[in-house]
């Protein structure tokens, strides 16, 4: 009998988030692997530390935090084979992922290298877009409302046709392209309807209205909603965080 391959969604950071069955299945791991980047914390870990239990196989899959593509191909290979290894011998492997596994999480990339060999059991979690939303305090959408998902990577033309199309947007992937999106916004007059939130549900999170957002920065974990639809939803004026 092979083990099983559990893909684990974490939520978006803070660990009161994880859902019960998460919380089981990695505090009866035996083997848990999560990606992590060349230098520094694995977030995924972080999130779940307090679940670890003791003497827990781990498998790091290491990824490199670079502006240019890495190999990820040849890096999800690597871990497919190892992870393969366990699975082959009898044991489970559990998967960390931060959010939702299958909403733009890297557990996809084992799974497409995996699932025809062996059982996988898919555990979702809170995702970063919902988390948001909570925080800003509105609604993502309703009724009809057709709400587009936008990678801020997206070229400005690109961006600018999918939110003309949708009467309810989120830009994820933020970062280094907040100056950019910001003028992209604001030429198409929706500065005003966008909030902007940074590492929600964590102890530092920020959230604001994006208009009153004075830095140029922003961190990969960053999210920008707009909603234009014909509901009567508003932006509080101002925010504590």
């Amino acid at each position: 009998m092979s083990g099983i391959l559990y893909g684990i969604g974490l939520g978006p950071g803070d660990p009161e988030l994880m859902t019960l069955k998460a919380h089981r299945l990695i505090s009866s791991a035996k083997v848990i692997a999560y990606p992590a980047p060349d230098s520094g914390e694995s977030f995924a870990r972080s999130i779940a530390a307090s679940a670890l239990p003791d003497g827990v196989r781990e498998i790091p899959i290491i990824v490199p935090m670079r502006v240019d593509r890495f190999p990820a191909q040849e890096i999800y290979d690597r871990a497919a084979v190892e992870i393969a290894e366990v699975l082959a011998s009898g044991q489970d492997v559990v998967t960390l992922c931060e959010g939702d596994p299958f909403f733009y999480g890297s557990f996809m990339y084992l799974f497409e290298r995996l699932s025809d060999r062996f059982r996988i059991e898919v555990v979702p979690g809170v995702t970063s877009l919902t988390a948001c939303a909570a925080q800003l305090r509105r609604p993502l959408t309703s009724r009809n409302d057709v709400m587009t998902v936008i990678p801020g990577p997206l070229s400005d033309d690109d961006i600018r046709s999918k939110i003309e199309a949708a009467q309810a947007v989120a830009i994820m992937k933020v970062g280094r392209h907040l100056p950019r999106l910001k003028a992209l916004l604001a030429g198409m007059g929706l500065l005003e309807k966008a909030g902007y939130v940074e590492r929600a549900s964590l102890p530092e999170q920020k959230v604001h209205r994006l208009i009153d957002l004075e830095t140029e920065t922003a961190p990969y974990f960053s999210m920008i909603l707009i909603y234009k639809g014909e509901e009567a939803w508003t932006l509080p004026l101002s925010y504590s965080s």
